[in-house]
């Protein structure tokens, strides 16, 4: 297993690395959102086909890089930076959205991992689990998950107090929360 800084994880990630790493809210299996082989290979990890992960950026014109819509983002632009994601239509990047249209996105608000998206770039997420399976709260759990099929690992220690994100989705009349996590809506 190989266990390295976040700023060890920098350099990886920009040469197409996937590794478990401390979100905002969770362990989470990231890869730079911008290469398109990368994510396939974080796909075909988490074994989801049609359930796209989660974009974290640093800032709003990092999704504005990524094809999202100014219109969109200004509907939920008042929640960030926070742990609530917000599923977004992004008709580009079908490599990113496997083809559903929608992407749950995110501006972080945690410095750490903000100042990490400012090197990286936006990174595409997933809880460090399996399907079915709960959210590995350390880095031994997360490698009891993926093992040497990952590229590195980020030891932040035990994360079990956190709660995953609050998902929303705008609607022509308001917002649908669609996941309650730590941001009560």
């Amino acid at each position: 297993m190989n266990i390295v800084t976040l700023d060890q994880a920098i350099p990886l990630l920009q040469n197409g690395a996937i590794g478990v790493v401390p979100t905002d809210t969770v362990y989470g299996l990231v890869t730079i959102a911008a290469d398109h082989a990368a994510v396939h290979r974080f796909y075909t990890l988490k074994s989801r086909e049609k359930k796209p992960g989660t974009l974290i950026a640093s800032s709003t014109d990092q999704l504005l890089a990524l094809s999202v819509s100014p219109t969109e983002i200004e509907k939920v632009v008042h929640y960030w930076p926070n742990p609530l994601s917000a599923v977004l239509p992004v008709p580009d990047n079908t490599y990113l959205h496997q083809g559903v249209g929608t992407l749950a996105m995110r501006v972080v608000a945690d410095p750490t991992i903000k100042q990490f998206l400012e090197q990286t770039g936006p990174l595409i997420t997933s809880s460090a689990n399996q399907p079915g399976q709960p959210p590995a709260t350390n880095i031994s759990e997360a490698a009891a998950y993926f093992g040497d099929s990952i590229d590195f690992y980020v030891d932040g220690g035990t994360i079990d107090q956190k709660l995953p994100s609050t998902i929303i989705r705008p609607t022509h009349d308001g917002i649908e929360v669609l996941r309650q996590g730590s941001i009560s809506v």
